[in-house]
């Protein structure tokens, strides 16, 4: 395990949903001393935006309020950056702001050398300029391939960080094969799990979101960012060819799903406490990974694929590579008649022991064991 060390992170916002930025820092924060900085930018915005304006101005004001302590051995800082990531000027600009903020809070939080942390691959552009003494990159995504960033820029931009930082963990094997053929110290470093947490839908005391307490079964769940990657046509198939299920949508909804109001038994609900997941759990009568598969999320390594498991959820895929190594506990389709029957599979065929066995299953994926791991490798190139 790391420890006695301090660490600055670039990562998305602390606020947002719980992803493996959250979990791992979390970790760490234990045995070091770690500034978390929220998301610097990873595209221009857009000023006719309103999402993009309040964004800004919510920026605006956490830069205001200073860093905050959210756990021990945890803050949270939100900078002030001129938001064009690609532009060379506002890189220079940047680097010296984040340098001249970061010298002023390290020395409110007592931090002296520290190591910089990433999981953003833009902040490449500042490695060596803001006085860090190794340099980590967490990659949990094949950013070149999100529609909404420029794919050719991104590419370039992550390449350099590869090839400069000291060390490099990617979260899933096809991003493993990719990243290191650009530098050596590349580590294979798979999501883990809250076990505690979710398992906590297997237990008597849980009781069932109240959502879901008068909604018919089975309830065929999802939780997790509804936006590009999630395939509402297959949603689509699945309500209209079992209008009798009733198919639950949890979390933000970044897409346009007009075109399934007709069904009565799709409910988005929205976003939903991270704390109060095990609920909804409790209440599913199987999970779904409802990916496309494409070139964005055959790099994907879904954490709620754990959590599901932990829960003691059966758990309905799309294709996706990451998934093929826990087939004894998933049922993979590789088109939409498949899926269905997977659901229909699931349904029958699932037990209290079959749950408890896929529980089980988790115990040794937690986030303490991945992390510890992570330590290993940074220690050892701290001694090098």
């Amino acid at each position: 395990m790391l420890e006695n060390h301090s660490i600055i992170c670039f990562a998305k916002d602390w606020d947002e949903d719980p992803t493996s930025n959250n979990h791992v820092m979390r970790m760490l924060a234990q045995h070091n001393r770690v500034l978390w900085l929220n998301s610097v930018a990873m595209r221009k915005p857009s000023f006719t935006s309103g999402r993009d304006l309040h964004k800004i101005w919510e920026k605006i004001k956490k830069f205001l309020s200073g860093p905050r302590k959210v756990e021990a051995g945890l803050w949270v800082y939100t900078p002030l950056v001129i938001p064009f990531p690609h532009s060379r000027t506002a890189v220079i600009i940047n680097a010296w702001i984040l340098r001249f903020i970061l010298a002023i809070i390290r020395m409110k939080l007592g931090i002296r050398k520290y190591q910089l942390w990433t999981f953003l691959p833009t902040v490449g552009k500042y490695i060596g300029r803001l006085g860090e003494e190794l340099v980590v990159y967490y990659c949990t995504d094949e950013w070149s391939h999100f529609s909404y960033l420029d794919g050719v820029k991104m590419a370039t931009i992550e390449e350099r960080l590869c090839r400069e930082a000291d060390v490099v963990f990617v979260t899933a094997h096809a991003l493993f094969e990719r990243k290191r053929q650009f530098n050596p110290e590349t580590h294979l470093a798979l999501h883990g799990v809250d076990y505690d947490h979710f398992s906590k839908a297997l237990s008597e005391k849980t009781q069932i979101a109240p959502e879901l307490v008068n909604l018919p079964r089975p309830i065929l769940g999802f939780f997790g960012l509804i936006h590009e990657w999630i395939d509402l046509d297959l949603i689509a198939y699945l309500a209209e060819n079992r209008p009798n299920w009733n198919i639950v949508m949890i979390g933000k909804v970044q897409v346009d799903t007009a075109r399934l109001s007709k069904y009565p038994n799709i409910h988005f609900i929205g976003q939903r406490q991270y704390r109060d997941l095990p609920k909804y759990c409790k209440g599913f009568s199987v999970s779904l990974i409802p990916f496309k598969v494409n070139e964005l999320t055959v790099n994907v390594n879904p954490i709620k694929l754990r959590e599901y498991l932990s829960a003691g959820l059966p758990v309905i895929s799309t294709d996706l590579p990451e998934v093929k190594h826990y087939s004894k506990h998933c049922i993979i389709a590789k088109n939409y008649e498949e899926f269905l029957k997977g659901v229909e599979t699931a349904l029958q065929n699932d037990s209290k022991a079959s749950s408890i066995a896929r529980s089980r299953e988790m115990c040794g994926e937690t986030w303490e064991r991945k992390v510890r791991d992570l330590g290993i490798h940074v220690e050892r190139i701290i001694k090098k």
